[in-house]
């Protein structure tokens, strides 16, 4: 029985070679936006402003800024409810701007889930 020729997958070297360059592209153009999301600042407000915290893409927080007229001992509760809303406010836009990042580089392709 003759043998037949190719590589495995039907992948040929140059085809390989190629997908291989797009990846590593790919991959570097992942790490540029990685960083940078991770230096952006992002800020949130809750209670007309009366809190304000400001993140980073690394889910640090830079800066919590607090209205003089929540801030109420007789009333902690409000104030503590007030920091949280605003603080799940700002990791909601830090998460919403790294999966349109991942959805720029991926195409749409679902692939978030394997970087």
């Amino acid at each position: 029985m003759a043998k037949r020729g190719g590589y495995p997958g039907g992948m040929i070297p140059g085809n390989m070679n190629n997908l291989m360059k797009q990846a590593q592209r790919m991959q570097a153009k992942m790490q540029e936006q990685q960083a940078e999301l991770e230096n952006k600042e992002y800020t949130a407000n809750a209670g007309g402003g009366a809190v304000s915290v400001t993140m980073n893409g690394k889910h640090e927080i830079t800066s919590l800024k607090l209205a003089e007229e929540v801030v109420d001992p007789d009333d902690i509760e409000m104030l503590q409810d007030l920091i949280v809303a605003a603080m799940n406010e700002v990791n909601k836009q830090i998460e919403e701007a790294n999966n349109a990042s991942m959805s720029s580089l991926t195409g749409g392709m679902g692939m978030g889930g394997l970087f």
